[in-house]
């Protein structure tokens, strides 16, 4: 798999696991975890995470610096147009003019699912200024089509609802998406163990992203762990290409000539 790289806003990165930075017990478990996962790219929740916005507290990048891995500001907890574009253009402003951003406008407090009416609305604003957007969003093909329209760099469908970890819930879907778009497709939001994520990277996502199941497992650094060999093996996976099902096909395993005959006396 030489060269097999995520492309994303034309910068290339040789993992396809994508990480959040919160709900881990303390920043060491954090870094830890993030070291663990092989991530170069970790997403970071703005309204909840101090990047430099809080001069007297800790900073994250103090143990995750821009120069090791790239940013991707993110807007949960947002549940409007207008608080994720403000959201956005305040971690422009902390982050010295970045661009790379994961937009995700919620619909209630509850299920955390996506209001794709607002997320469009927000993602034709923050294109227009100039803003390379990741975008999470519903699993409807026909809303993923639209927002790689308005200029989205990827396309971020849930597998399941934010932090239920019940894995992905509809395949079919995802494989809509993934051939009706041509920029990458990024599985966000349902992984709950490892198998989930070999799943999605199976079905021909292009990466992964996660925080929840890995910050919520029993040992987060061995999960972590875990959910980078899973990316890496169902993408080699996809590619290998798998075996066809059979119904009632019996095929065996080991050649069926040249095999000794029984000799009878």
């Amino acid at each position: 798999m030489n060269n097999d790289n995520l492309i994303i806003a034309g910068k290339s990165y040789a993992s396809r696991l994508l990480v959040g930075t919160g709900k881990y017990k303390d920043f060491a478990e954090t870094q830890s975890a993030i070291e663990a996962s092989g991530a170069e790219i970790i997403t970071i929740a703005i309204r909840r995470s101090n990047i430099g916005q809080n001069p007297n507290e800790p900073s994250l990048l103090e143990i995750l610096p821009p120069s090791k891995y790239t940013l991707l500001p993110n807007t949960a907890g947002c549940y409007t147009a207008d608080d994720a574009v403000r959201t956005l253009r305040l971690a422009r402003e902390l982050l010295d003019d970045h661009r790379l951003v994961k937009l995700e406008v919620l619909g209630d407090p509850q299920s955390l699912y996506p209001n794709v009416i607002e997320t469009i609305a927000a993602a034709k604003t923050l294109v227009a200024e100039g803003f390379e957007v990741m975008v999470y969003t519903s699993d409807d093909p026909i809303i993923a089509q639209q927002l790689e329209d308005i200029g989205c760099v990827a396309i971020m469908p849930l597998a399941s609802l934010i932090g239920s970890g019940m894995g992905i819930l509809n395949p079919w879907n995802l494989e809509l998406i993934m051939d009706r778009v041509k920029v990458p497709v990024i599985v966000d939001a349902g992984v709950g163990t490892a198998s989930d994520a070999a799943i999605a990277m199976e079905l021909g996502c292009q990466g992964v992203l996660m925080n929840t199941a890995i910050a919520a497992a029993q040992q987060p650094v061995l999960m972590a762990s875990a959910m980078k060999q899973a990316v890496q093996a169902g993408r080699a996976a996809y590619l290998a290409g798998r075996m066809p099902k059979k119904l009632y096909s019996a095929s065996p395993s080991s050649p069926t000539t040249g095999m000794i005959s029984s000799v009878r006396g």
